[in-house]
């Protein structure tokens, strides 16, 4: 069991999402950052789909009732255990009583607390998250609260840890190669010219070459970027179409929205590009007023990192299961 000390709006529980009711208007709904939550789990020895809790709103505080492996991941630092300074990216053992902190991150926007067992919440549609549009699924159909207390399932085989802990290298470290940094503070994001990219001419090439904020107005559902307008070059009337996180659409008002893991499940506006699905992470850990700069990419491309990717997170978990065959072996 855990119980929520200290907790802001926004706060939920989140696994992978529930994929495949959209045609019922659905939302997947799911983790900003899938793959901090992958890396987490694998780290505290749950399956990759477990729910964690998703923090995005800072400071937030947990305790801990029983004795149980944990591990944070996503933003870039500031887990406190009992006052004392933890690293991100590792797993740690936690006695009953203890309270972990997280602190406003320096840079990112999003962490996610992984908890050995898992958390017990019902699954609903396949999926244990949080869809605070649709008030179902993770924790009760709303965001964290001080005061709540939520059961963790036993983690029949504890995982076995080295006394500091078992840290793995950060994906934007680890994959440094191909996932590009940030320029002058604008973050690149790779996209794909979409179905109405030409409706936009010239437009569309200016899409690509300014620089996007993000604005105050962007959430879960989406994240609508402040820039110069962009408009088609006739006005047109579209009918809805299906649309998933990643899709950029083009409102009357020219200034971009990218769908995100509470993306509508349909919608009107008239498409210019997607984001490759390897990038959203990116994007997710990315806060208001953040600086976005898109780059054109190809499907070539975005497989490679899918491919990449896939190579990292086997390699974590090889040598998650490595080390603790070795301490299983020593005790």
């Amino acid at each position: 069991m855990i119980e929520i000390l200290e907790s802001g709006p926004f706060n939920t529980v989140q696994d992978l999402g529930r994929p495949g009711y959209r045609d019922i208007g659905v939302s997947a709904s799911g983790a900003m950052d899938a793959l901090a939550v992958r890396i987490g789990n694998i780290l505290v020895g749950n399956d990759e789909n477990a729910a964690a809790v998703e923090v995005q709103t800072f400071p937030f505080s947990l305790r801990f009732e029983q004795r149980m492996v944990f591990a944070v991941t996503g933003a870039d630092g500031n887990p406190h255990l009992n006052g004392s300074e933890l690293l991100s990216w590792c797993a740690y053992l936690a006695e009953p009583g203890q309270v972990l902190e997280l602190k406003q991150p320096p840079r990112l926007a999003r962490s996610y607390i992984s908890l050995g067992g898992g958390l017990e919440i019902p699954v609903v549609m396949g999926s244990q998250s949080t869809s605070l549009r649709g008030g179902f699924g993770g924790n009760a159909g709303r965001p964290l609260a001080k005061g709540d207390r939520i059961a963790v399932g036993d983690d029949a085989e504890m995982v076995m840890l080295p006394a500091p802990g078992l840290a793995v290298v950060e994906p934007s470290v680890a994959l440094r190669d191909v996932f590009p940094a940030a320029v002058d503070g604008t973050l690149p994001i790779r996209a794909l010219p979409a179905g109405e990219h030409d409706l936009f001419a010239g437009d569309g090439e200016a899409f690509w070459s300014q620089t996007w904020r993000i604005s105050s107005r962007s959430d879960r559902t989406g994240y609508r970027l402040s820039g110069e307008p962009i408009t088609p070059t006739a006005s047109i009337e579209m009918r809805s179409h299906g649309v998933v996180p990643g899709v950029i659409q083009v409102p009357p008002g020219g200034e971009p929205i990218v769908q995100m893991s509470d993306a509508n499940t349909a919608g009107g506006y008239p498409k210019i590009a997607g984001v490759i699905e390897c990038d959203l992470w990116r994007l997710g850990q990315a806060r208001i007023g953040a600086r976005l700069k898109f780059v054109r990419s190809t499907h070539a491309e975005a497989r490679r990192v899918e491919q990449a990717v896939a190579g990292y997170v086997e390699d974590v978990r090889q040598t998650s299961r490595m080390v603790k065959r070795a301490l299983k072996a020593m005790a």
